[in-house]
C-alpha cells in the first residue's frame, strides 16, 4: 500500500527495512520518546514485519514507512489502539535523521494519515501523547490541529525525573 500526498509517501513495511528499523529502533536517544527501555532484536523486528500483513482492523495498529520526495525512507508513522466502535485511534511519529527534520515531513505526514484515516477507515479522531518537555512535537501537533485535553502529571520516568504527559486530540469529523 503505498499514500501519495504533497510530497511524500507512506508505503508498508517491507523485509528489506530490517536494518534501517534496527538501527532506529535501538537509538537509546529516543527510548524516552517511544517509551522503550531495551533492545529490540532483528528477529523481533522481522516477526513484527511479517505479521504487519494483518489488516488495522485484526491487528489495531498500522506502522508505515515514511518516504521523501526523492523515495528515501526517513521515518515512521503509526497508528494504535484502534478502537472501531469509538472511531478513534492513537498516533506516532519518527523523523529519524535531525537532517530531515524541520522540511514540513512531519506536518505533511501527519495531514496525509488523518486524510487516510478518515477517508479511509472511517476514524473520528485522533490522539497523541507527547512528554511536556517535547517542545518540537508539541509544536509540531498543535500546527496540525491537535489541541491538548489533558495532562498526566508525574506520568513518564525519565533519567531525569518524572515529566508530565499531554493528551492530544484531533477531531477528523
Amino acid at each position: 500500500m503505498n499514500i501519495q500526498h504533497n510530497h511524500i509517501t507512506l508505503r508498508a513495511l517491507e523485509p528489506s527495512d530490517i536494518e534501517m528499523l534496527y538501527k532506529w529502533e535501538n537509538n537509546t536517544e529516543s527510548w524516552h520518546v517511544s517509551n522503550l527501555h531495551a533492545p529490540i532484536s532483528k528477529h523481533n523486528l522481522l516477526r513484527y514485519i511479517e505479521a504487519s500483513h494483518c489488516d488495522i482492523w485484526e491487528s489495531k495498529e498500522l506502522r508505515l514507512i515514511i518516504e521523501n520526495e526523492n523515495q528515501r525512507a526517513v521515518g515512521t508513522i503509526e497508528l494504535f489502539d484502534f478502537d472501531p466502535y469509538h472511531s478513534r485511534a492513537g498516533i506516532g511519529i519518527m523523523i529519524y535523521e535531525s537532517s530531515e527534520r524541520r522540511k514540513g515531513l512531519a506536518l505533511s505526514t501527519l495531514e496525509t494519515i488523518a486524510l487516510y484515516a478518515r477517508d479511509e477507515l472511517g476514524i473520528a479522531q485522533l490522539y497523541a501523547n507527547i512528554l511536556s518537555t517535547n517542545i518540537a512535537s508539541l509544536k509540531l501537533f498543535e500546527k496540525a490541529s491537535y489541541k491538548i485535553t489533558g495532562t498526566k502529571t508525574n506520568w513518564i520516568r525519565t533519567p531525569i525525573g518524572w515529566e508530565d504527559e499531554y493528551l492530544l486530540q484531533k477531531q477528523l469529523k
